[in-house]
């Protein structure tokens, strides 16, 4: 590469971007962590500084550390933020569109959220826009962007890809063939792994690069939910529908690593035990036995998950030498860190490939529909309607959540390929300003998955098979799997709306769906809250249960009461990890009435999760 195309400053290539571009600048750059965050901050103060310049950019999920919203919050996150995700600086635009202060000269428009992280936030919501991830490529293409912005790493002449081969690729691919002419400006970044194959481009493929030895920040880290009982209930559901020597895609989350958890105890003859004592139906799916001839994945977003189930031996079925096909990943520092440190062979077998490869048949079709054997592609949604619609990336006003990804896309693939399944993963409940409502509904004014698309719905209480059944039989395998506080309004709605029989009754094997019922039968077992590991610490670990329970009692006084009167009782036999837990709060020496309350609300619920 020509040495004057390679900077040190970032300021320097911003400066020589609108000079380029004349001042009309349309920038793509990718989802999640595939930002250059320099070169991007930099543009971003040029455009801000001199209104002159317009500033157009195309992305998705844009990466933002979690902010404070509570005192209580603030305490936990504060003394942890840098080490569980990552010293990783604001993006400038995202932190002007969160404050207002976004001129009208730059315009930024995402196709996916940050879960829940834009609701409220009026022009995100207004610029957003609705697309399968497979389809981002063309709404991009519309636009005419001029230039794209890439972080990658570097060994020697060659550049990777790496995080973001999704829709990069593919926008390179249109750069030579003379369609889409851009600049490509790089960024190099020495903590991301080095992914080769169609991920290694020459680093001649980038016209201005930014390449400074040293990392002047760290990767952003996504940091692991704890995963629950309902969750391992869904993994251990999951994990019966998944054939050995098919194929498998998973998605991010607490769902996700429970799917991964129970695959794994399956894999190694633990998962028996547990079926044994299992007290819901699940005599339908048998899947059970070890994988011999393995796993092959093909996912749009290589996430955490999936790593365990490479090492230990799920997934290792090979497509044209690879065991996973991938679109992009972002994950926590531990995931990078292996990734980076896997012998160059083995971290061979994964390849970084474009989404128009992973969500899509098209192109190659023959050999896809003969690699995606026996496919299973597993998704977690908000809410599922009693007639089979899937609600995953927004609410009845329409507000965006997140959005809807890929997860269409593998539906689609599901329904296309001879002896696939989409399996969407729904909590049967969740809470709701301190109530506890069902996320199975009769209807929703707002679907991401159409019901004439239903396949398999699974909640903790089950499996409903939905393909291919009338609405009635569909409704009562909902109700199925539904929670039991939930079962008899649901059927009256539906028989209300004449889509059951008059006379239909819901079995009895069906009617005990509580969370007593999956705490007799998984609470002994003691499985772990995280599974896959975790960056919070000993102290952290035991302190979010409580966290969790003293949100939850923020909508009632009388919790709140009642948690902070049995704060201040007698020690309990846990005082030694209690007292390490309110230190960690800052809650050693509390001053102050606020305090005092603050301290005992919180004493009480540790009190009650010990």
């Amino acid at each position: 590469m020509d040495e004057a195309r390679i900077r040190d400053d970032a300021k320097a290539i911003a400066r020589e971007i609108v000079e380029r571009t004349g001042g009309d600048v349309r920038v793509a750059t990718p989802l999640g962590l595939g930002k250059p965050v320099r070169l991007l901050n930099a543009l971003t103060e040029l455009a801000v500084a001199d209104t002159s310049i317009r500033l157009a950019i195309f992305t998705a999920l844009t990466l933002e550390r979690p902010e404070a919203s509570s005192d209580m919050e603030r305490r936990f996150l504060e003394p942890a933020r840098d080490r569980l995700f990552g010293v990783y600086p604001d993006i400038l635009y995202a932190k002007r569109l969160r404050g207002g202060t976004l001129p009208e000269n730059i315009r930024v428009t995402e196709f996916f959220f940050m879960a829940g992280e834009w609701k409220g936030v009026a022009q995100a919501q207004q610029d957003h826009v609705c697309v399968n991830f497979s389809d981002a490529l063309g709404v991009l293409v519309s636009r005419e962007p001029n230039v794209v912005l890439q972080l990658v790493t570097r060994e020697g002449d060659a550049l990777s890809l790496s995080c973001n081969a999704d829709v990069s690729l593919d926008l390179l691919r249109l750069r030579r063939e003379g369609r889409l002419p851009f600049v490509l400006a790089a960024e190099t970044h020495p903590q991301l792994p080095f992914m080769g194959g169609e991920a290694s481009v020459p680093v001649e493929e980038a016209d201005l690069l930014l390449d400074v030895p040293e990392a002047a920040y760290e990767l952003f880290s996504v940091v692991k939910r704890p995963v629950k009982n309902a969750d391992h209930a869904i993994g251990l559901h999951a994990s019966r529908l998944i054939a050995d020597g098919g194929t498998l895609q998973i998605g991010i989350g607490s769902i996700g690593d429970a799917v991964a958890h129970a695959l794994i105890l399956r894999h190694e003859g633990r998962a028996a035990e547990i079926w044994e004592r299992c007290p819901l139906p699940h005599g339908d799916f048998r899947e059970a036995g070890p994988f011999e001839e393995g796993l092959y994945a093909v996912t749009e977003m290589l996430v955490d998950a999936m790593l365990p189930l490479f090492q230990r031996g799920v997934i290792k079925r090979e497509v044209d030498g690879r065991a996973i096909h991938a679109a992009f990943f972002v994950g926590c520092r531990d995931f990078y860190t292996q990734l980076r440190e896997m012998e160059p062979e083995r971290r061979a077998k994964i390849a970084m490939v474009p989404v128009s490869f992973t969500n899509t048949l098209f192109g190659e079709e023959a050999g896809k529909r003969a690699a995606r054997r026996n496919a299973r592609f597993v998704n977690a949604a908000l809410m599922a309607t009693l007639l089979g619609s899937v609600i995953s990336d927004g609410t009845g006003d329409g507000q965006v959540i997140s959005g809807v990804g890929g997860q269409a896309d593998f539906v689609a693939q599901a329904l296309a390929l001879e002896g696939a399944r989409s399996v969407i993963a729904v909590p049967a409940t969740r809470t709701r300003n301190g109530e506890t409502v069902s996320n199975i509904v009769f209807s929703y004014p707002h679907e991401t998955v159409p019901r004439q698309m239903r396949d398999i719905v699974v909640t903790e209480y089950g499996i409903a098979d939905l393909r291919g059944r009338s609405d009635a039989q569909v409704i009562a395998a909902m109700l199925a799997v539904a929670d039991s506080r939930f079962q008899d309004g649901l059927t009256a709605e539906a028989k209300a709306a004449g889509k059951l029989p008059a006379d239909y009754e819901l079995p009895q094997a069906h009617r005990s769906n509580l969370p007593e019922t999956l705490d007799a039968w998984l609470g002994p077992l003691d499985l772990p809250t995280f599974p896959l590991g975790t960056d919070f610490d000993g102290v952290e670990r035991r302190l979010l249960p409580a966290l969790a329970k003293l949100k939850a009692a923020q909508a009632s006084k009388t919790e709140l009461a009642r948690l902070a009167l049995a704060g201040r009782g007698e020690p309990t036999s846990h005082a030694e990890v209690e007292a390490a837990c309110m230190a960690r709060m800052g809650f050693s020496d509390p001053s102050g009435v606020a305090e005092h309350a603050s301290a005992a609300a919180l004493r009480g619920a540790l009190r009650e999760t010990l």
